[in-house]
């Protein structure tokens, strides 16, 4: 690929600068759905009803009768940036979007169970268009993905395992000094397998494998930033889970990497393979319940020499346009059984503001980030 940058106190740019999605673990959130949220994005060994679809479709097979579950999270970033330094930093107007997700799982004869889901896992970008520092260019940017999933489940004794294919479409939308070439459209292929074993005594263990989703936003990318290709791929992941309960107490125990290194787009701007970890603890008292957690994960973004063209590009691209600087995510959340049929289920994340600085050459960026959300959802027994 063919990349430029000029370097002598003034910047020219050629390529594209994709947002920050409503990210968290890269761009992706810490979990679906308000129990996982609210327990730091663990769910892999712990089911959550219905909405445990995309975190481990094995789990549904921890629902007793039909249920659905739908709800949605309002997510609030905060993304501040300067670069020169000028002194002032820059504040991104693209700070409020609201992410769907509707689930619905299903109890059939002979420990047979059907699922289905759709959940919107990255809804941001970032808007520039105000900015009067000529180092932004003007800059907005705008990626939604929506995946759409069917997982079936088979329950033998203590064991369940399952296998989902996931229909995921996409969106991105680039605009760099009023130029640009609208929004752009796809629809990827991919698969999740889940399994989940219950040794009776309080523990479970889980594993699930996410695979790559191959995206392709046609002249996107490219006719921003010529040499570019115009992939955007959602990266594989695998991942492990240790649940227990005990009366009211359930705890939960997640560890997962997430590929951003062989995903084609990522891998070209430098990101590196991400490890997650995230703790939850939930207690049950009834009627209601209560839960708090913490998810961390490093930064998949690498800072580079920005003294050499590539590594004041690179730096230039990625915390401009993708600030995934986020590590800790602290959580918390509630359940509230209104009958034994109906219930609600609310949670709140906030990522703590982080600041990363890197150099362009004989200029520095400087960005600070951090992030609010809160996530409501309803579900029914039927």
């Amino acid at each position: 690929m063919k990349k430029s940058l000029l370097l002598r106190g003034s910047i020219t740019i050629p390529f594209i600068a994709v947002s920050l999605l409503h990210a968290t673990n890269g761009d992706t959130l810490i979990g679906v759905g308000a129990k996982t949220r609210s327990m730091g994005g663990a769910g892999i060994a712990l089911g959550h009803g219905a909405e445990s679809t995309l975190v481990n479709p094995a789990l549904i097979t921890s629902t007793k009768s039909n249920q659905i579950s739908f709800g949605g999270t309002i997510f609030m970033p905060t993304i501040k940036t300067d670069i020169g330094p000028s002194g002032k930093y820059e504040e991104s107007d693209a700070d409020i979007s609201m992410i769907p997700a509707v689930a619905i799982s299903s109890h059939l004869n002979n420990g047979i169970y059907l699922g289905i889901g759709m959940y919107g896992t990255a809804g941001m970008g970032t808007d520039f268009r105000d900015s009067k520092n000529p180092y932004f260019q003007k800059m907005e940017t705008t990626l939604q993905l929506m995946q759409f999933v069917a997982p079936v489940a088979y329950k033998l004794n203590g064991l369940s395992v399952a296998v989902a294919p996931i229909i995921q479409y996409g969106s991105l939308d680039i605009n760099m000094n009023g130029k640009g070439n609208g929004q752009r459209q796809d629809f990827g292929f991919g698969f999740t397998l889940g399994a989940i074993y219950d040794f009776g005594n309080g523990f479970s263990v889980g594993a699930v494998y996410k695979s790559k989703i191959k995206m392709k936003y046609k002249n996107e990318i490219s006719a921003i930033a010529p040499g570019f290709g115009d992939h955007l791929d959602q990266p594989a992941e695998i991942g492990i889970g240790i649940g227990y309960h005990n009366g009211p107490h359930s705890i939960a125990l997640d560890f997962k990497k997430i590929k951003w290194g062989s995903a084609a787009g990522y891998k070209d701007f430098g990101w590196k393979d991400q490890n997650v970890i995230a703790v939850g603890y939930q207690y049950d008292a009834g009627k209601w319940s209560a839960r708090v957690g913490f998810n961390h994960a490093t930064s998949p973004i690498k800072i580079y020499p920005g003294t050499t063209q590539m590594g004041g590009m690179l730096n230039y691209f990625n915390i401009l346009g993708f600030p995934a600087t986020s590590e800790n995510h602290f959580t918390a959340g509630a359940t509230y059984n209104v009958n034994k049929n109906f219930s609600v289920d609310v949670a709140v994340v906030y990522s703590p503001s982080k600041k990363t600085v890197a150099s362009i050459g004989n200029a520095k960026i400087i960005n600070r980030h951090k992030e609010f959300s809160t996530t409501i959802q309803f579900n029914y027994k039927f």
